[in-house]
């Protein structure tokens, strides 16, 4: 029933920065990190347990041995969800997720469905989400061909606090100046459509996988979504068959509760929290990622800051 915290899993895309080291602590040993992935069973960058009984397991081994930590309310003995740190210094590709049909036909993966909570954004920073108008898929084609697909693309500032659900389809890019946590789907297939003709360190553009990312693409004008408050004070920020996505803030107190429906996975996305329940007492930091069993029951969050909880 121990609070369970985890080594980070560290990308160094040509796109990250810096603030993963200099904010949040992460030490990652390299020269950019692009992303520190908190929570993952994913076998391109598992999470390994740190501390505790469990000390240095592999986190799909520790649920493998113990499945009811997921909850009665799983769908099967997987964690079902990814969650990372993102530092976009550069902008990232536009690109696409395909659904679970499409992945599993054609990659043997889950597809991707993820969600997007802004922690930081620069005065001018940006996010590329779905097209502006209904296009066919045949226009998006041939605007990719011409260089020209910017010029159809939803592009919208970003703030601290905005929230983004990204559907498996939408057409997507995260912009330069933001620092983002994600929750998706447990998958990495991610089909780029367009890279600003941009080159790596060799000179060579990186790849893009044009004909499956238009087959993969929404290119409908996406409808707008609202938020609603929960009884317990908490925002629901994202819901759908994958995860459910709420965002507490906490000033001075607040009593929460890990039922055996479900894990929670706890995200502090600001300020500096106590957390305190029958089995543990850490200091949950911003940056920082911590996972309860379910079941794990009632627990305390002293101090000021701001969480994202996660659970089926």
């Amino acid at each position: 029933m121990n609070l369970i915290k985890f080594n980070g899993v560290y990308k160094d895309y040509i796109w990250g920065g810096t603030k993963l080291n200099e904010k949040y602590n992460k030490n990652t040993g390299l020269e950019k990190t692009a992303e520190s992935w908190e929570l993952s069973v994913h076998p391109d960058g598992e999470s390994i347990i740190c501390g505790g009984e469990s000390d240095g397991v592999p986190l799909s081994e520790y649920i493998k041995t113990n499945p009811d930590v997921l909850g009665t309310n799983r769908k099967s003995d997987e964690l079902p969800v990814l969650i990372k740190l993102i530092d976009a210094a550069d902008n990232l590709s536009v690109q696409v997720h395909p659904d679970d049909e499409m992945a599993k036909r054609l990659e043997n993966q889950n597809g991707k469905t993820e969600m997007w909570y802004v922690i930081e954004a620069d005065n001018d920073a940006r996010i590329i989400y779905g097209v502006k108008e209904d296009i066919t898929k045949q226009q998006l084609k041939e605007a990719i061909s011409s260089n020209t697909v910017e010029k159809l693309l939803n592009s919208v500032s970003s703030k601290k606090g905005d929230v983004f659900f990204v559907e498996a389809g939408t057409i997507h890019a995260i912009g330069k100046g933001n620092l983002i946590a994600e929750i998706q789907q447990n998958s990495n297939v991610t089909y780029r459509l367009y890279d600003y003709d941009r080159r790596d360190k060799n000179g060579n553009a990186r790849e893009l996988h044009i004909d499956k990312g238009v087959m993969a693409s929404v290119t409908k004008k996406l409808p707008e979504k609202a938020i609603p408050l929960c009884s317990d004070g908490t925002r629901l920020i994202a819901s759908c068959e994958y995860f459910n996505v709420r965002e507490l803030t906490v000033e001075g107190m607040a009593q929460m509760e890990c039922t055996t429906k479900s894990y929670q996975a706890l995200v502090c996305v600001d300020g500096s929290l106590e957390f305190e329940s029958n089995y543990d007492k850490e200091m949950i930091n911003a940056g920082q990622t911590v996972f309860l069993p379910a079941g794990h029951g009632k627990y305390t969050l002293k101090g000021n800051g701001k969480v994202l909880i996660t659970e089926n």
